[in-house]
């Protein structure tokens, strides 16, 4: 984030995270986009031990007590080392800790979060299924009633830290005849008997983080581990849309970041007709449009957090601007490393370099926790609904009315 809007206080918790991101060994970055090391524990542990996770997440669990602007700031310096720490890092403390938090019951707070927190234990969201990516409602998972407790039954893929979770927060259908918002619950599943983890994936990028394939079978779970009750999955599903995406966002622009450096530093040295390559504006002008991204889209992430730390803005307005930080970070952040890599040239498209890794790393970012194009879908519907609810009010200047043959009602035709 900004270093001109932080307060002292926002400073040192910056640092905090860079000397972090600094400790990360050079050794574990290249292990894990190898896929040596499949889930890389010591970091997360390392984070626990020095009260990096869960920075919004009340102290009295472990976390730090702080705001959205505050997990942004960390975010960013996090991604600085690697993607997929990054997403590691979310994950479990970002997003299954504030659900527990949220809509657990205290024995969850207290066998889930606090272990987390201190970086004990490991967690990981199981949401997309075989069959479905953006159809969230037509899970295929199943929970059925069994005395006091529920049988699980299902398949989740592409499960971040899959491979060294302890505890699954789990999307199942509870009650299929009800309307698709009210069908589904979401529970905390331990690695208990019945629960299966499968097939690491080769990625193309974000490698080491563990993903894998979660299968379910008469998995029995008793009824306090559903969050938010039963058949209240949705409430969940919407509040963790929030850190999935906001959080996607910041930590996003810290792994592009490097990108930027790495080709300001190349481009200022390299020369070319006897000049650095940066004073010709085919070179130039790219790192200038990259720095201008990366500015944008900090303004975007920070703007987006303090309306959700306010606490004061309509839930359809934070869904939308949630949405397009996601959208706009993350395309922005895709532009930003191939332009990186273009002004780097071949050097670039090697392992001299970390930009290859990068590009790899950055491409999942538009797909991954809600593809750009259903955030499009989310801001199509949540604007247009805000308009007619507060933007189209008698008090606003009426342009369209300013034009000269306004009057003219009969050339507006609308059917």
């Amino acid at each position: 984030m900004f270093d001109f809007m932080m307060t002292d206080e926002q400073k040192r918790l910056r640092d905090e995270a860079r000397a972090f991101t600094k400790w990360v060994p050079k050794q574990l970055i290249l292990d894990m986009d190898a896929e040596k090391v499949q889930f890389p524990r010591e970091y997360l542990q390392e984070a626990g031990t020095r009260n990096l996770l869960g920075i919004r997440l009340p102290r009295e669990y472990g976390g730090r007590g702080l705001t959205w602007v505050d997990d942004a700031i960390v975010a960013e310096e996090i991604g600085v080392a690697s993607y997929s720490l990054a997403c590691l890092w979310g994950v479990g403390a970002d997003i299954v800790c504030e659900a527990v938090i949220e809509f657990g019951c205290e024995e969850l707070k207290q066998q889930v979060v606090v272990p987390l927190l201190k970086g004990e234990t490991f967690a990981a969201e199981g949401l997309t299924e075989p069959r479905g990516g953006s159809d969230f409602f037509g899970a295929a998972t199943v929970a059925k009633k069994d005395g006091d407790d529920w049988i699980i039954t299902g398949q989740k893929r592409f499960i971040v830290g899959a491979e060294g979770a302890d505890w699954f927060l789990v999307y199942a259908v509870t009650d299929p005849a009800a309307p698709a918002h009210k069908r589904m619950t979401a529970f905390m599943v331990p690695r208990t008997s019945g629960v299966e983890t499968r097939y690491i994936y080769g990625l193309m990028g974000v490698r080491g983080g563990g993903a894998g394939r979660l299968i379910l079978k008469d998995v029995r779970v008793p009824e306090r581990y559903a969050l938010g009750g039963i058949n209240g999955g949705f409430e969940v599903f919407k509040r963790m849309m929030i850190p999935e995406r906001l959080g996607t966002a910041a930590m996003t622009i810290g792994s592009v970041r490097p990108a930027v450096e790495i080709a300001t530093r190349y481009t200022s040295k390299r020369k070319a007709f006897g000049f650095p390559i940066q004073m010709f504006q085919a070179v130039g002008f790219k790192v200038a449009d990259c720095a201008m991204l990366l500015d944008s889209a900090r303004s975007m992430v920070y703007t987006t957090c303090r309306a959700v730390d306010s606490g004061t803005v309509h839930p359809g307005r934070v869904r939308r601007m949630v949405s397009q930080s996601k959208k706009y970070v993350t395309e922005a952040a895709w532009e930003i490393a191939n332009k990186c890599m273009q002004v780097v040239g071949g050097i670039g498209y090697t392992n001299v370099y970390p930009l290859e890794r990068i590009v790899r790393d950055i491409r999942l970012s538009m797909i991954w926790v809600g593809s750009n194009e259903i955030m499009q879908l989310i801001i199509q519907n949540e604007w247009y609904k805000e308009y007619f609810k507060t933007l189209s009010k008698e008090d606003i200047r009426d342009v369209e009315s300013d034009a000269l043959n306004a009057h003219e009602d009969e050339e507006k035709v609308y059917e």
